[in-house]
């Protein structure tokens, strides 16, 4: 992201004709005008909140419903192509890699145009292709189109959070992102459950397609809700200066174990969710309509993340952390039991503690780089997805060798790499205050 500034803010060129959110040029103090104002960032409570929140969440809404809009589809893909769990599984890891892969270029590129166009351009393509993906002649070319539209995807969540650090007041921004971590949770329910159930009414295509059209109409509301930004400072598209700022974020050690926790926590999740719909028609021989079902237990999550901030005020940073790694290795465990309801009690808890987890590590990111939070955010988002597509990957083939336990001892593993980081924290601060203590 551009650098932090408090000052008067300032913002770039004109937008493009069909980005009805690009900055305009705001009011400033100057001398000898009564009628002029510096703007203030957004809070509960004030003009613009409202609508900047419904327009992020129908972003986080679309983007995720897309993102994994064949997740819940697998076992189904796997027998319209004849195709094991280990390769359907790439149509998901290949969206969530092209994304790791294009977050940081797309950031920079944010950096020069603006927040707000980036995030319009990416929806526009990537709902786009998600209209085009159910018509995917074959499994290559499924991989390749949702590779495609993960790459375009890339383009909306640092640019989002680099948007919300810079428009809303500091004390809000942790709910604020919770809110849009909210619409992701609602759009990865959505997505899998629509798709869940249209398929078994139309197949797996007609299920694609009805998340595309849900998309389409959640990236019409987002270009005509979204404010425009009002701090932006665009930023000259210099590859030193980026190569700079991102060497700077990776000596960071509290960055770095930010990126861990966030690589780690997704890779729990990636795991969990790209196998269990093959555990349940496999085991329990349920409908598709049923598996996608299931994905209901992503209510939970709107809900922990969405209450990150108000934890983090009680526990503390690494206390909330804390409690959202024991959620998710409760659920872990107890979604290895042969019943239904304990595997659903067990979802419940894995959602729970992750985007508890995620929301509280990605709010962290942006309140620590003071300078280049593009790309500070991007690089979070980056190691993010770099979990998911191992987490899903590597889960897929855990279940196909060994089962769901697997699968669940490479989630645990995970589990306790964000715990180790967490931990390794706390001593590092410890140390640190008391250094500050003896210097004194």
């Amino acid at each position: 992201m551009p650098p932090a500034h408090t000052g008067a803010p300032t913002t770039v060129g004109a937008s493009l004709p069909s980005s009805p959110a690009a900055p305009a040029t705001p009011a400033a103090v100057t001398s000898g005008s009564a009628s002029a104002s510096v703007p203030e960032p957004h809070a509960p409570g004030r003009p613009g909140y409202r609508r900047m929140s419904l327009a992020l969440f129908a972003a986080g809404l679309a983007t995720f419903a897309l993102l994994y809009s064949t997740q819940a589809l697998l076992p189904a893909i796997s027998d319209g192509f004849g195709v094991t769990a280990g390769q359907a599984s790439w149509t998901v890891s290949a969206a969530t890699g092209a994304l790791a892969l294009f977050v940081l270029p797309l950031s920079a590129l944010s950096e020069r145009f603006g927040r707000t166009r980036m995030m319009t351009w990416s929806m526009v393509v990537a709902v786009g292709v998600g209209l085009l993906v159910p018509f995917a002649p074959s499994l290559e070319w499924l991989i390749a189109l949702r590779a495609v539209q993960g790459a375009a995807i890339a383009g909306i969540p640092a640019s989002a959070m680099a948007y919300l650090a810079e428009e809303v007041k500091p004390k809000a921004l942790v709910a604020a992102i919770g809110l849009f971590v909210a619409g992701n949770s609602i759009g990865g329910m959505s997505g899998r459950i629509v798709t869940g159930w249209a398929a078994q009414a139309w197949g797996w295509r007609g299920g694609l397609l009805t998340v595309a059209l849900m998309s389409l109409a959640c990236a019409a509301a987002f270009l005509v809700l979204l404010p425009r930004a009002r701090f932006f400072r665009a930023a000259s598209l210099n590859p030193r200066a980026v190569g700079r700022t991102v060497s700077g974020h990776l000596r960071d050690p509290l960055l770095l174990r930010l990126y861990g926790i966030g690589a780690l926590f997704m890779t729990v999740f990636g795991a969990v969710y790209t196998v269990i719909g093959y555990r349940l028609v496999d085991e329990f021989s349920l409908g598709q309509g049923i598996v996608g079902s299931v994905f209901l237990v992503y209510l939970v999550g709107t809900v922990s993340s969405a209450a990150a901030g108000q934890l983090v005020a009680r526990t503390g940073r690494r206390g909330a952390l804390y409690l959202a790694v024991t959620t998710t290795a409760l659920g872990l465990f107890l979604s290895l039991a042969d019943s239904i309801t304990a595997i659903v009690l067990g979802l419940v808890l894995i959602t729970a503690g992750f985007f508890a987890g995620h929301a509280v590590a990605s709010a962290a990111v942006s309140r620590t780089a003071k300078t280049g939070r593009a790309q500070a955010s991007a690089l979070y988002q980056s190691a993010y997805y770099i979990g998911s597509s191992a987490g899903g990957t590597l889960g897929a083939l855990a279940y196909h060798s060994a089962g769901w336990a697997a699968t669940v001892t490479l989630a645990l593993l995970a589990v306790a790499g964000v715990v180790s980081i967490t931990l390794y924290g706390s001593h590092a601060a410890r140390a640190a205050h008391a250094a500050a203590l003896v210097a004194r």
